[in-house]
């Protein structure tokens, strides 16, 4: 039987190929997944907010419309994870799905209508294409840590350096060497102090930095540390 569409994946199927988003934020040291609720008789059934694609629309900028609808704000940032097809089963039986992964900073806020948060490592049963979308996401976030502001997308515009390195270890499910990282992040100039500081209980208040890379003579350098075990 097929799902009832939900506002996300409402109106005409002009093409037999979806848009398919994994929207990801923080959320303490755990990284967590927005599904949308589809009823299914006694049954409820989750998944990624998705639609099908239009012939003339920009598919980036549907995708994103998409996101924003089920998040309730713009995401942060986007970016395509490639595409999957007929041999993993599609919840709205789509022949093609193109994949995103998306991140927004915070997720105070309560999504609205049918969306909400669940871990990444405790998601409800999903259709396989979408598992495996959720799989590819993590991977690409993971290889574009070194290439684009990926991190920096998942905090607000000011941060300590341990929120930095805690989203680090959350994208790369590994804890990184507190030094080797602080380092790093000095040789690569992407970060700048601000004139605020943070209290975080006991001890020295924590100063905040911003994002704010600058250009370095033979081109731009990614924060390269050590890794410590799981």
């Amino acid at each position: 039987m097929r799902d009832r569409p939900s506002p996300t994946t409402r109106g005409a199927q002009p093409t037999a190929v979806s848009l398919d988003i994994v929207v990801c934020a923080p959320h303490g040291r755990s990284l967590s997944v927005l599904l949308v609720r589809a009823a299914a008789g006694a049954r409820e059934l989750w998944m990624l907010p998705w639609a099908w694609s239009v012939p003339g629309d920009a598919p980036d900028d549907h995708a994103m419309r998409v996101a924003s609808e089920a998040l309730g704000a713009k995401p942060a940032w986007m970016t395509q994870v490639g595409a999957i097809g007929n041999s993993r089963r599609h919840p709205g039986t789509a022949a093609l799905s193109i994949g995103y992964v998306a991140v927004t900073a915070v997720r105070a806020k309560a999504p609205p209508g049918n969306s909400q948060w669940f871990p990444i490592a405790g998601l409800p049963a999903l259709a396989p294409r979408h598992a495996a979308l959720v799989t590819s996401a993590q991977l690409a976030l993971r290889e574009r840590l070194d290439t684009a502001p990926v991190a920096f997308r998942l905090l607000p515009a000011t941060f300590t350096l341990t929120d930095l390195q805690e989203v680090y270890e959350l994208l790369l499910g590994r804890r990184v060497h507190k030094a080797s990282f602080r380092r790093s992040l000095q040789a690569a100039w992407l970060v700048e102090p601000t004139d605020e500081w943070r209290s975080e209980g006991r001890g020295r208040p924590a100063q905040l930095f911003r994002y704010a890379p600058r250009k370095r003579r033979g081109g731009r350098r990614g924060v390269r540390f050590e890794l410590l075990g799981g």
